[in-house]
């Protein structure tokens, strides 16, 4: 089964995220902030992540960009769910290694079909 790893701090985000991924038939582990959601990446098992930008101590910018320093989780996918819109923070996303980048508030579905996207992208 593919296992979604949900990084935010606000607990409703991650719960509704985690309930439609999982009736999508994903596996979700939840993270509340930027340090619990690399110690859950590093640790394995997780095939993509989707990360708040904006979290307390490590944000998600951080996180993915120590994602993508390390060999173990470089390939990982990352999708950005955030608040911040404007080009320069798409931008800074995507320049931290970020494989796409979703604007909240969002469409649950269409968070689902931008995982399963980025997913197809990455599984050759």
């Amino acid at each position: 089964m593919t296992t979604v790893l949900v990084a935010d701090d606000d607990l409703d985000i991650r719960e509704l995220v985690a309930f439609k991924l999982t009736q999508a038939g994903y596996e979700v582990r939840s993270a509340p902030d930027g340090a619990a959601a690399l110690d859950a990446a590093r640790a394995g098992g997780v095939d993509i992540v989707v990360l708040d930008l904006m979290m307390p101590g490590l944000s998600g910018l951080d996180v993915c960009a120590e994602l993508r320093r390390s060999p173990v989780t470089a390939a990982l996918p990352v999708i950005m769910l955030t608040a911040r819109a404007q080009d320069q923070d798409v931008a800074s996303g995507f320049a931290a290694g970020a494989d796409d980048y979703v604007v909240k508030p969002f469409s649950p579905r269409e968070l689902v079909s931008r995982v399963q996207a980025v997913l197809g992208r990455a599984r050759p």
